[in-house]
């Protein structure tokens, strides 16, 4: 469980992002303990006021607890964690507050606790408070059988210079092979039957035909790398002239390098353009998606509460018949009767209790597996979509051919269905 704990003031400001149920799908106030008021804007009031007799400004010291996403974790072990986490801390007995979060399928939940002794009105010392919620979360790790973040585990393996290897792979400029791109010259020369056929068949491939600085021919891709003719057709200067005549009425290697640079940003615009609106489509159909749901399941667990409510009304009204009234009564109070069916009630009411509550549990943990389910599909969109920015974003930057990414991309499929072993790799 991932303890973040902070010493704050502005009490108004947390309560609201506490009961914030925008960017949250419910909101739950678990308990507001040690305070006059019920409700978390007056206990946030409270504790302000009271800081006003001491020197403290940070009157609140202000902790959220994220356990692992797929782990079962119900009430009573986020309980048991603030217990802990309040007597290691110096804090107990002091007034606070409990609230759950649901956000995207996983469920966490803040503490808020006031600073102040009363008694001795100071602040509460809280020295090294992030060292001991570190102890805390990795003790709280090994107790319930959760699989520790290795940075937990080790703080040294959070370097960030640790990339993996994926970010390794798109991080690193692809190379070129000399002998495709002379067959690609070479194609193009054999193709064409003079300097028109020429001049399209390269741009057909992404080299533009242009006039060198020695009035010979050359061509520029859109990396803006120029290459001589001559060089790349393994012609010599007699027949290319015979072929295309003269360069003087072609544009100059600038000229070229500033209309495929034009082309270029038109290009990537149109994709960023197409890439966004796919985003925003897709994002607005699982937003409607996860709005019918959050929608469902607070119908569903008020219907549960109020039957739960109905159900606990109705035991209550039988608990209270079995004690008599009259004369009887009084006998059933002397002779000790009354006290047992008293006692009796009393166990009952603890049953009924653990009932409503593992029910509640059952149902919230369903509530919570359906929205991961739901997660996965928005982070599986939102993932795609960085990959295709980012993608976006480094041929604009290293400007890399996108037939050297195909052909790479065809080999890792080959790769792929011959061997078992699934590559960490994201294609063009």
């Amino acid at each position: 469980m991932i303890l973040k704990g902070s010493q704050r003031a502005g009490g108004m400001q947390l309560a609201r992002h506490l009961l914030n149920t925008d960017e949250n799908d419910h909101v739950t106030v678990h308990e507001v303990r040690g305070f006059i008021s019920h409700d978390l804007h007056g206990a946030f009031k409270e504790a302000y006021a009271v800081s006003r007799g001491t020197r403290c400004k940070q009157f609140l010291f202000s902790l959220s607890l994220s356990p692992p996403e797929t782990e079962r974790v119900p009430i009573e072990i986020f309980e048991k964690a603030i217990d802990a986490i309040e007597e290691r801390m110096k804090l107990a007995n002091q007034p606070r507050a409990i609230v759950f979060h649901e956000k995207e399928g996983r469920r966490h939940a803040h503490c808020v606790w006031s600073r102040v002794d009363v008694e001795n009105m100071r602040a509460i010392h809280l020295p090294h408070f992030k060292l001991k919620l570190q102890d805390i979360s990795r003790q709280l790790y090994i107790e319930n059988d959760w699989h520790m973040p290795r940075g937990l585990a080790n703080s040294e393996e959070r370097n960030p210079l640790n990339f993996t290897r994926a970010e390794w792979q798109q991080a690193k400029r692809l190379g070129r092979d000399p002998r495709k791109i002379k067959e690609v010259f070479q194609d193009c020369w054999a193709m064409s039957d003079g300097p028109n056929g020429f001049k399209n068949a390269l741009e057909a491939r992404g080299y533009y035909l242009a006039k060198g600085d020695r009035r010979g021919f050359v061509a520029v891709d859109w990396r803006g790398e120029v290459y001589a003719i001559s060089r790349w057709t393994d012609k010599r200067t007699k027949e290319i002239k015979a072929k295309l005549g003269t360069p003087e009425q072609l544009p100059s290697v600038d000229e070229v390098k500033g209309t495929i640079a034009q082309k270029f940003e038109d290009r990537l615009r149109c994709f960023k353009s197409e890439i966004k609106q796919e985003f925003e489509s897709a994002r607005l159909g699982l937003k409607r998606k996860r709005d019918l749901l959050v929608a469902r399941q607070k119908s569903e667990r008020t219907d549960l509460k109020e039957k739960q409510g109905m159900r606990w009304n109705r035991e209550a009204q039988q608990r209270a018949d079995r004690f008599r009234k009259g004369i009887i009564g009084m006998w059933d109070w002397v002779t000790g009767r009354r006290s047992v069916i008293r006692k009796n009630n009393q166990e009952e009411i603890a049953r009924a209790q653990s009932r409503d509550d593992a029910e509640m549990q059952i149902l919230v943990e369903r509530h919570l597996k359906e929205r991961r389910e739901l997660q996965q599909q928005i982070k599986s969109i939102r993932l795609r979509h960085e990959n295709e920015q980012a993608s976006m974003h480094e041929i604009a930057s290293k400007k890399i051919d996108p037939i050297d990414e195909l052909q790479n991309e065809e080999a890792v499929n080959r790769l792929r269905r011959t061997s078992r072993t699934k590559l960490d790799y994201t294609p063009f």
